[in-house]
């Protein structure tokens, strides 16, 4: 049977849901699970909800923990599937910075964990962690499959699979729940008769094609969409880009915000209210996390038996596939081998793909929307620019990161956006390789 490494197993919910899953899944469920955290408690409060959950079920997985760096190489040894969930630097000190810093230079952001100086910064950080596991997996496990769920999900995977022989596909929950969510919103049916067809990038990947039964639902779409859009609601932002650029992405309007150049502005400060932007929207959500673990923690992890209702992510389905050549489709984080015709060959992109036995085969979907592949690629700049920040350990490619970036660039001058970086890369401290 297979062996399940979890990298960041301390993320005990989600850890719950994918290795939940995999327990509930025939091919999977007398699998070795190998959880693998630098913190000795949440490490400890992972393995006690998922061994009730195993319990539960029979008791058919071999769970093990492995605790620090001195013990992931043995973590990951022989490991099948490897699912990497870290959060390097967490809540306090570094996302406090990535927020703090940029707000005293007149930069707002709202999530700060994909694009922009925050993305930015959160990819930095965690690279030099991703590539000494990609060091010991090319060692201890060189034909597993690495499924990374981390942000900045295009530069991190853009990077494992451009500079690491370690065979990666990047997941992210955005493109399942984009077309349920959109009809779901405005008041329409969803069901197993709708087709639909997505592609572009991580956290901006395009609704190219919706359909029920072959017909077309976009006419419908937009027209709810504008009556809906005068009033406000959570979703204005990607309303309004729908409406200007013709399609639907499929990440939330608070991160859709920060994407683009048009929303969060220090000269139209009316257009935070107009648009119902929650700027420092991230801060809260970890506030409010780490309150409901505490309320949580003990139901998750005092309780000998624990049941799981398997989830929709994706993570064990995609292991099933390939364990019993089963296909199952997803929407995956690829490098664009001719993918995507009108975006750059090395960057990152998210198109459907196929998973079997043979592993992960993404689709051919040729040209975007030029004005979709436009949007594209103003974030693809910033994510290219800081992989070779991360690669060539160089301080301008990380200003120059940060000047491509849109919301940056539609704020700040040059000077100010240099300083702005300075000031990140020395409070970040050791948390930062060193750059020159």
């Amino acid at each position: 049977m297979p062996k399940i490494t979890f990298m960041g197993a301390g993320s005990t919910v989600f850890a719950k849901n994918v290795l939940g899953d995999s327990m509930l899944t025939p091919s999977l469920q007398e699998s070795e699970i190998a959880l693998y955290d630098i913190d000795p408690k949440r490490l400890k409060e992972s393995e006690l909800m998922l061994s009730a959950i195993n319990r539960h079920l029979g008791n058919h997985a071999h769970i093990s923990a492995y605790l620090g760096v001195e013990n992931r190489k043995e973590a990951l040894r022989g490991a099948s599937y490897v699912v990497n969930a870290i959060q390097v630097g967490g809540y306090e000190p570094c996302t406090v910075m990535d927020f703090e810093i940029p707000k005293k230079f007149g930069l707002r952001q709202t999530i700060a964990d994909t694009l922009g100086i925050g993305g930015i910064f959160r990819a930095l950080r965690t690279i030099p962690v991703m590539r000494d596991f990609a060091r010991d997996m090319e060692e201890v496990c060189p034909d597993c499959w690495f499924l990374n769920y981390t942000n900045p999900m295009a530069m991190l995977t853009g990077y494992m699979l451009r500079e690491t022989g370690v065979k990666t596909v990047g997941l992210c929950h955005s493109v399942q729940s984009c077309v349920p969510g959109l009809l779901g919103e405005l008041g329409m049916e969803y069901d197993e008769k709708v087709q639909w067809k997505i592609a572009g990038i991580n956290h901006q990947a395009w609704l190219l094609e919706v359909t029920r039964d072959g017909r077309d639902l976009y006419p419908e779409i937009k027209a709810r969409a504008l009556e809906k859009n005068k009033e406000k609601h959570g979703d204005m932002v990607r309303l309004e880009l729908m409406r200007r650029f013709g399609y639907y992405v499929t990440e939330s309007s608070e991160h859709s915000s920060e994407y683009t150049p048009w929303f969060i502005k220090d000269r139209y400060p009316q257009n935070i209210e107009r648009w119902n932007i929650p700027l420092d929207e991230y801060p809260r959500r970890c506030v409010n996390q780490i309150a409901r673990w505490e309320q949580l923690r003990e139901e998750l992890t005092t309780k000998d038996e624990l049941e799981h209702v398997r989830t929709k992510e994706y993570a064990s389905h995609i292991m099933d596939a390939m364990e019993t050549n089963e296909i199952y489709k997803i929407g995956g984080n690829v490098l664009n081998t001719g993918l995507i015709t009108n975006l750059p060959q090395n960057a990152c992109v998210e198109v459907p793909c196929l998973v079997d036995k043979s592993g992960v085969t993404p689709t051919y979907v040729g040209a975007l929307p030029e004005q979709c592949a436009a949007v594209n690629r103003s974030n693809i700049n910033v994510q290219l620019l800081t992989i070779e920040a991360a690669r060539t350990h160089r301080k301008d490619y990380i200003y120059q990161a940060a000047l491509m970036d849109p919301h940056t660039s539609a704020e700040l001058d040059i000077d100010d956006t240099v300083a702005m970086c300075d000031a990140l890369i020395e409070a970040h401290g050791d948390w930062l390789e060193k750059y020159e």
